[in-house]
Order: C-alpha cells, then structure tokens, then sequence
C-alpha cells in the first residue's frame, strides 16, 4: 500500500478520533490493543509509535528494575534527601547557644543560616550538569562522603569563621542529593507514575526541616550544640554506606561517552559547554520554568519564613522558657509533611491521568492543575490566620497547631506536582531544569531565614505573614496561566532556538 502523508503527526497538539482510540489507554494497562486498518491518514511508523509518543512511557527505558527495587532505591533517596534540608534547621532551637559559645548575637548565627542556603542554591549549577555527564551514581557517592567530612568540621569548628565554611561547604554537597534523587526518579519511573515517587522522595526534604529544630531541642536541653552535628555526622555516614551499596546507575545516557576519541583541547571545550552554570540559568528563557520556579520559590519562602522564627515569636507568646517547648511546635507542619506523602503525589498522577483521558495525549502542563487548590487557597489562609492569631494573640495552641499541621500537608500536594513538572517537560535535560529549580527555590529560602525575624520585629508577624500568602496567591496565578499556555510557550522557544540553529548552520 502507497504510504499517505499524514497531515497530523503523534506529536501534534491535534489528535484526530481514530487515534484517540489508542492514545487514550492509560499506560500501565494493556499495551497492545488491537490496530485496526481503517486508519489511513497515518503511516504504520507513526502507529506503532502513537502510545508512547503521546505519553512518554517508553517500557523498554523504565522496566529496568523491579518494582520493589525501586521502592529500595527511592526510599533510599527519600533519606538522604532528608540530611541538607534538617541541617538547615537543626540548629534554629541552639542559636542562642551558638551564639553564645562564638561570643556573637543570635542574628549572626541567622546570617549563617542564609548562607548555607545561599549555597544550596547555586550548588545545584554543578551538580546538575555533572550527573548528566558522568551519571547519578558516583556523584552521589562523592557528595555523600564530602558531606560526612564536612559535618565532622562543623561539629569541631573552633571559631566562628570556621563554623561559617564548614556550614557552606556541607550545604554545598547536600543539594546534590536533592538534584540527583530527583533525577533517579526521573530514570526509573514512567511519567504518570513519578508523582507518586516524588511524593515520597520530597517527604524527606519537607519532614527534614520540620523536624530538625524539635530534635535540635531536645539535644540542645541536655547536651551541647556540637552534638546536633554530631548527629548530622553520623546520618551522613548512614547515607554514605546506603548510596555505596544500594543506588545503581540509573542514567540512560553519559554524556562523557561524547568525549571519547576527542583531544584533550576538545574535551575541555566540550567539559566547559556543559559545566557551564549559565547553561543551567539560560534554561529561563522558557517562560513556563521560570513561572514554576516561582511557585516553588513561594512555597520555600513561607515554609522557612515560617520555620525560623518560631523561637523568638512562640516563646514570648506562650511564655516559653526552654528550646524543647518551642521545639514542640515544629512537630505539628511535620506531621502535615508526613500525611501528604501518602495523598500528594498520587493525587498529581490522578490528575495526570485525568487530563490524559480528556486529550489523547499527556501534556506535561496538565500536572500543574493538582496543585492550584492547595497553594493557592489553602496555605495562604492557613498563614493568615496562623499569622495574625499570634499577632493578636487569639486562639490558643491549639489553633496554631492546626494551622501549621494543614500548611504541611497542603505542602505535599504541592511539591511533588512542581518537582515531577521539572522531570517532565524536558526530560533530555531533567537534572539541569531540576538544578534550576533548586536553585532559585533555595535563593529564596535564604531570603526568608535572613529577613524573616527582622521583618516581624519591624511591622509583626500578622503583616508579614499576610504578605507571605501573597507573594504564594501571586505565584499560583501564574501557575494557572502556565497550565493554559505553558505549551506554547515551549514551542515558541524552541522555534527560535531551531531557527538560530539552522541559520549559523547556513553562515
């Protein structure tokens, strides 16, 4: 038979009927449904291909590894995902005390905070790029064992200066766990099933900083500060064996295998393409990353906003006299972390799903939908009424907890949605998007450990958390306006970047 041209590629936006028929089967399920030969506007190549160009689920790539192995692997992801996120925090409830031991005010101790954040952010500019080139394994191993290294510094660190790059230097190999986990995820799972294993993965990254300050004050109520970091040691050492001997390599393609049979010349020009940290910044010229950025930058800000001074703002509230007490109070948005792993992911794949049945096709914008609820009404009460119910000092504990217990969980319903978009909506370059975004989130995050406890001494907490909720409704907003037009964006960008292409091809 003479093959007819089809006017309608898989890829296309337009679906006609005959191949929703096919393209609408959820992956996962029956595979191979029978063809039917009446279709005659496609070529039997583009037939073959309809189900996995449309949702990206290519079996051969993601049935690697059997389902209970990759429940090992991304539980152990989930817990080293855990290590940068509660450092972080920990020392929040023994800043008094560090400050004192360092015969310096606690605001320093604060700056120091930001700083570990600040460096958080940018490390995911290397990370990223490198876990592409010489695969997830080995830079994990290799951030893993730095990380130990550079806890034992901050637990032993003499002055202050000292404990200043101790705490950068450890914060820098952290985020690459965060990075990498994200990326193995990516390797692993189909699309509509990797918001559910984000869930879990992200669970260690929210619980870490909830958690970290109770821990931190019972520790600090009965031994020293340097054991916070002494406990910090002996995770990162747990971590250490755990990647070593559990995490295989999951990357389907090194780029390092580009290098071989190159000059030495060569392979350092082509090192630097892509080590470049301004090729993980230049990823924003795609509207729709950027936007995403955004929300998940809005999230960190209320989440550390939030988190960091809880000392300084329960404590008088409540007439609080000891780190433990305040410490409580963090348990609370920890057990929300906690019960939104169970529903959050798996509500971002429902509605993958959901959307897949109504198009024909995936379409990566469609994931962004199941968190516009959550983080744009949700959260943004909840800070509110947490806010100026301390402010006005209404409603007891009780209310407070509350508050602080369904931001947690709202937050669940949000991040793995974020996070799983970032895998999704360029999957040849997945880590450097993940990296992007790690990247402006912690920025972020760091503005809100260093401005937070200055900004509510300045106007109150009732203020500033209410301009914390709308800097979160602004971010949602543009969410919104992402899932309508996040696609078109894309393709106009990559119009212009194949157009400049093709013209220095011609030159």
């Amino acid at each position: 038979m003479a093959h007819i041209p089809s006017t309608r590629e898989p890829n296309s936006s337009q679906v006609n009927d005959s191949e929703k028929q096919f393209t609408s089967i959820v992956p996962g399920e029956d595979r191979s449904p029978p063809l039917e030969p009446t279709i005659s506007s496609i070529s039997h190549h583009g037939m073959a291909d309809v189900p996995y160009v449309v949702t990206g689920d290519e079996d051969e790539v993601y049935n690697r590894y059997s389902p209970s192995r990759k429940k090992v692997i991304t539980a152990v992801l989930s817990f080293c995902s855990f290590l940068a996120p509660i450092s972080s925090t920990t020392v929040l409830s023994a800043v008094p005390e560090v400050a004192a031991t360092y015969n310096c005010d606690g605001s320093i101790i604060n700056v120091s905070n930001a700083c570990y954040m600040v460096f958080m952010g940018l490390s995911p500019c290397f990370y990223g790029p490198f876990g592409t080139i010489y695969g997830r394994r080995w830079v994990s191993v290799g951030s893993a064992a730095l990380f130990l290294a550079f806890s034992i510094g901050t637990a032993l660190a003499p002055n202050l200066a000292s404990f200043f790059v101790f705490r950068i230097l450890t914060a820098f190999q952290g985020t690459a766990f965060l990075v990498i986990g994200s990326s193995v995820i990516g390797d692993m799972y189909k699309p509509i099933e990797r918001g559910t294993a984000l869930g879990w993965f992200m669970s260690g990254t929210l619980i870490g900083p909830a958690l970290g300050p109770f821990i931190g004050g019972i520790i600090v109520t009965f031994r020293s500060w340097r054991d916070i970091f002494w406990l910090q040691t002996a995770l990162a050492g747990t971590a250490t064996m755990l990647v070593f001997f559990l995490q295989p390599e999951t990357i389907h393609y090194k780029r390092s295998k580009e290098l071989e049979g190159l000059s030495g010349s060569t392979k350092a020009r082509k090192m630097w393409q892509w080590l470049n940290p301004f090729r993980v910044i230049r990823l924003y010229r795609y509207p729709n990353l950027l936007t995403v950025a955004l929300a998940s930058s809005s999230l960190v800000w209320n989440m550390y906003s939030l988190l960091t001074p809880i000392r300084y703002v329960l404590n008088p509230r409540f007439n609080l006299t000891s780190p433990l007490q305040s410490g409580l109070f963090y348990i609370a948005p920890g057990c929300g972390y906690l019960l939104g792993t169970f529903f959050g992911g798996r509500w971002a794949d429902h509605i993958v799903k959901k959307y897949i049945r109504i198009r024909g096709q995936r379409v990566a914008e469609d994931r962004l939908r199941s968190c516009l609820i959550f983080m744009g009404v949700i959260i943004p009460a909840c800070m509110i009424i947490y806010g100026w119910s301390v402010e006005k000092r209404k409603g007891g504990v009780a209310l407070l907890v509350v508050m602080m217990f369904l931001q947690g969980v709202a937050q669940l319903f949000c991040f793995p949605c974020l996070n799983t978009y970032c895998l999704d909506v360029m999957q040849k370059r997945s880590a450097e998007v993940v990296a992007g975004n790690y990247m402006v989130r912690y920025m972020f995050a760091a503005a809100g450990s260093a401005v937070c406890l200055p900004a509510i001494r300045k106007i109150g907490v009732g203020w500033f958390s209410t301009i914390s909720s709308i800097f979160i409704v602004v971010a949602t907003i543009v969410t919104y306006i992402t899932t309508l037009y996040g696609k078109q964006w894309r393709e106009t960008v990559d119009a212009k970047n194949a157009a400049r292409k093709e013209g220095g091809n011609q030159v």
